[in-house]
């Protein structure tokens, strides 16, 4: 067991509830043999108050309908505990998960998953920032160079109707831009990915990480994930041919619109399935259809939730995106210098001003979307980690935490 992404072995811990019931122990104890419990044990019928001295502390009386808190001090509720329930920090509650990096070690809400993403942002920005930075940058320079490139010919229609060598001009144009930025984001968004992946697995520990470091960490496996990525791309762009094509060719266009829809639905449910498939090969070094089944094992059970936060993030990122390139195109189009006649045959749009000021906003943007898609993305897989094969006890040892418990709720 070390400190480096990957943890433990995949699959090596028990999963779901009460191993010790599953083995014959009485429940909550542990069973004969399971790794799952810390070695040193507490032994039974010795655990102790809170109070200090020898004997047994007296107790005030009791009154009916008030339990007895922390320290002895009465509070409300039947059960005792902090704020009178049973998982308050009294001597009836569980103790707080340990929290050596930028979650706790136990099954994570939405607001946790979130918060740990920022932090690690926020905490780590010397290793985070420049990484996004520079390749954000790369890659916005490269695409206004080419759509420059190919949009400088582009002959626009000034009399409303355009000819038949116009929309092929037109459609011809835009389509190589639209495949060879797609492109660049592509390589830009995987190099990002992958070693940001590294980064948000040793912020987890409590531990940094350096740019150097992560791009050793992240190499060995990178062409791997330029591999799963295009693969799950062209799986779902090949299914989608098949389901809506033959119906185009028959010129049955209702039975090609049903065909869209059902290629849709089944996109979103296999991109939710696939989805914990880069961090499970990046930090497993795994090979590429070993990280898809390791991702459906994941997601198995737990896909609405997934689907949930995963929607929610990119819906955090489009609307952050919108908010900081919106404008900013705007500004660059009134100031290209074409004015109204560029901004009523579109020309305005592919000026030298707003390519400038659209690839300006798009890395800002992308220096702050790109890291919460990413750690977002990682967290989601240690907590479904966490809560089927206790990587926590893993992750504790990682980070030097002693008799941590699995399972523990945060006080």
């Amino acid at each position: 067991m070390n400190d480096s992404p990957g943890w433990a072995t995949p699959g090596s811990s028990p999963s779901d509830p009460s191993d010790g019931e599953r083995q014959g122990a009485p429940a909550g104890q542990p069973a004969p043999g399971d790794q799952k419990w810390s070695a040193q044990q507490p032994p039974p019928g010795q655990w102790s108050s809170p109070a200090t001295g020898q004997g047994t502390p007296q107790q005030p009386p009791q009154q009916p309908g008030q339990g007895w808190g922390t320290y002895g001090q009465p509070q409300g509720g039947p059960y005792g505990g902090q704020y009178g329930h049973p998982g308050g920090p009294g001597p009836w509650g569980k103790p707080p998960a340990a929290k050596p990096g930028v979650i706790p070690l136990r099954p994570l809400g939405l607001g946790e998953i979130l918060d740990g993403a920022v932090t690690t942002m926020r905490s780590h920005w010397r290793s985070v920032l420049p990484i996004t930075l520079v390749v954000a940058t790369v890659v916005q320079v490269i695409s206004l160079l080419v759509q420059k490139l190919l949009l400088a010919d582009l002959v626009v229609s000034t009399n409303g109707t355009p000819t038949p060598e116009e929309l092929v001009n037109s459609l011809g144009s835009g389509l190589s831009v639209t495949v060879a930025t797609n492109f660049l984001d592509f390589l830009g968004t995987v190099v990002v990915t992958a070693m940001l992946t590294m980064i948000f697995s040793r912020a987890v520990l409590g531990h940094g990480s350096t740019v150097s470091e992560a791009w050793r960490d992240a190499r060995p496996q990178l062409l791997r994930l330029i591999g799963l990525t295009l693969l799950l791309g062209i799986g779902l762009t090949l299914l989608g041919a098949v389901l809506v094509l033959p119906a185009l060719l028959l010129d049955s266009y209702g039975l090609a619109f049903a065909g869209g829809l059902a290629w849709l639905v089944l996109a979103v449910w296999l991109w939710t399935a696939f989805t914990l498939a880069s961090p499970a090969l990046m930090l497993e070094k795994s090979g590429i259809f070993t990280a898809f089944g390791r991702s459906w094992k994941l997601v198995k059970g737990s896909w609405w939730r997934i689907f949930g936060i995963t929607l929610l993030t990119f819906l955090i990122v489009l609307i952050v995106k919108a908010i900081i390139v919106m404008p900013l195109t705007l500004i660059g189009i009134l100031v290209s210098g074409t004015g109204l006649t560029g901004l009523t045959d579109g020309s305005a749009a592919y000026s030298w001003g707003a390519l400038i000021f659209s690839a300006v906003g798009l890395i800002i943007a992308q220096m702050v979307t790109m890291p919460m898609q990413s750690g977002v993305t990682v967290l989601l897989y240690v907590d479904q980690r966490i809560r089927r094969e206790a990587l926590d006890l893993e992750l504790a040892r990682a980070a030097g935490v002693e008799n941590h418990a699995s399972g523990a709720t945060g006080g």
